[in-house]
């Protein structure tokens, strides 16, 4: 173990939130011993603005609920923790672990129950990366470095602690976090690493939580380096372990919109994590509901069918929530709404609370080459920049045109029908004709249709030349005849 100054690590009090500070000081005055730890620190020291900060402590959860009382909640089974609230900001705390026993692993290794309690140095070699162990202490600005980890900051290294298949086998999910660090800090992964990260040992991933992975895949998409990621998940095989049904290649359309999620990220847009998955599912999406049109099934049913078993197949790898899946749904029903639009919904439309969604999709869409948008991605995006007058005016052409489409498309239709009347068909059967002038008349002569006798009401029978059948219809002089109310 080495320790360093604060300041030469390029640390400092100012660069942190007031509360992370008052966590620190609490637990400190309470006689207990707490550092800074994890990518808080790490970010840091790159020069990179950290996301969030976590603390650690020798103090267990029950003591750290003692100290901040009602401020204090404590959550997890597997890893228990204390969730500490500072004003609005949330501070994770955990307490210092030893070695888990061995009554606690499954049978490929992985670590079922964690809180077996220990000292710094044992929570240490927990850790899973070198540059995520260092302990930094901001009221006496010491570093506590137990690996050299300072080093391997400085060569942008990434690199585990202890036996890499051994640390994987405990748990399986840091494969991703090996990938979500190396893309998120343009990391090299370390040599030892790389000889074991196989496709063998990916599978150790289908034993975690479908929850926890989606969880997972949401820090993947929400990083701000998720174009640089894709081609690292499908490199070492972790695609087709995280998505069920889509083809392990990323084509111009998930390229785009993992393009625009990362610039939204950068110039600090908010972003739905949910809406990457619906342009991931949405090859799989269309395919399933080809498959029920093809059955005959109503479009609008087809694609309501083909959403529930597109995102049901998916769940068998991550379980995506329940509002989560209706966005996705709602976002893919938008892109037929949009598409053909009636001239008086084209407001409606607008005001729809998931048009920007839809819209980003089908924009996304079409700039990807997809023809069977019809340019309506840029007919919107113009559209919503327009003033009241001149949407009036465009809805007034977009009417125009789409009614001259309709009868280009009848006349088209009604050219091919008379088309196919005018031609001939060759009878099967060449029959020759008669030569007896009679039966050439017969022939000729149309049949006369044969008419039923009407029975009457007393069951007697009433024939068609009856005199009642016979009787000419008169027509009425109308002009003595004096319409409206009488008086």
């Amino acid at each position: 173990m080495q320790t360093l100054r604060a300041s030469k690590c390029g640390l400092s009090t100012a660069q942190l939130p007031s509360s992370i500070l008052d966590v620190i000081e609490a637990l400190t005055k309470a006689g207990f011993e707490a550092y800074i730890v994890g990518g808080g620190v790490r970010d840091l020291m790159l020069g990179l603005n950290p996301k969030d900060f976590d603390a650690v402590t020798n103090a267990t959860p029950a003591q750290i609920k003692d100290v901040f009382g009602r401020r204090c909640r404590i959550i997890g089974r597997r890893f228990e923790l204390a969730h500490v609230y500072s004003g609005r900001e949330l501070i994770e705390v955990a307490t210092f672990r030893a070695p888990p026993k061995k009554a606690v692993t499954s049978a490929s290794g992985m670590i079922l129950r964690d809180n077996n309690w220990g000292t710094i140095e044992q929570d240490f070699i927990r850790r899973d990366f070198s540059i995520n162990a260092m302990y930094y202490q901001p009221h006496t600005g010491i570093v506590l470095d137990f690996c050299h980890a300072i080093d391997d900051i400085k060569n942008k290294t990434l690199r585990l602690l202890g036996d890499p298949t051994l640390r994987f086998e405990e748990d399986p999910v840091r494969m991703l976090r090996t990938l979500r660090f190396a893309a998120k800090l343009n990391f090299s992964i370390a040599p030892e690493i790389l000889e074991i990260f196989t496709p063998k040992l990916t599978q150790l991933l289908r034993d975690i939580s479908p929850h926890r992975l989606y969880d997972e895949s949401q820090k993947l998409f929400t990083m701000g380096h998720l174009n640089r990621v894709l081609p690292m998940l499908i490199d070492f095989d972790i695609w087709s372990q995280l998505f069920a049904e889509i083809p392990p290649q990323i084509s111009t359309f998930i390229e785009r919109a993992a393009i625009n999620t990362d610039q939204r990220i950068q110039i600090g847009k908010t972003i739905n994590p949910a809406f990457f998955y619906a342009v991931l599912l949405w090859k799989p999406f269309l395919e399933r509901c080809e498959f029920y049109l093809s059955k005959g099934t109503v479009p609008a049913e087809a694609r309501a069918q083909a959403g529930l078993d597109v995102l049901k197949r998916q769940a068998t790898r991550t379980i995506i929530p329940r509002f989560a899946e209706t966005f996705i749904r709602e976002v893919w029903e938008m892109q037929t709404r949009l598409l053909s639009p009636k001239p008086q919904q084209i407001q409606a439309l607008a005001n729809h609370a998931r048009f920007r969604a839809g819209f980003d999709f089908l924009l996304l869409r079409e700039k990807s080459g997809d023809a069977s948008t019809q340019g309506m991605g840029m007919w919107w995006d113009t559209y919503q920049l327009m003033s009241t007058d001149e949407k009036e005016r465009a809805i007034s052409q977009y009417n125009r045109q789409r009614a001259k489409s309709r009868r280009k498309a009848a006349v088209v239709e009604e050219t091919v029908d008379a088309r196919a009347a005018q031609v001939e068909i060759e009878p099967l059967v060449n029959e020759p004709e008669p030569r007896n002038r009679r039966d050439r008349k017969s022939r000729s002569r149309p049949e006369k249709p044969v008419q039923k006798a009407v029975s009457a009401s007393d069951g007697s029978a009433i024939a068609y030349d009856h005199p009642i059948l016979k009787r000419k219809r008169v027509k009425r002089d109308l002009s003595h005849v004096v319409f409206g109310p009488t008086q």
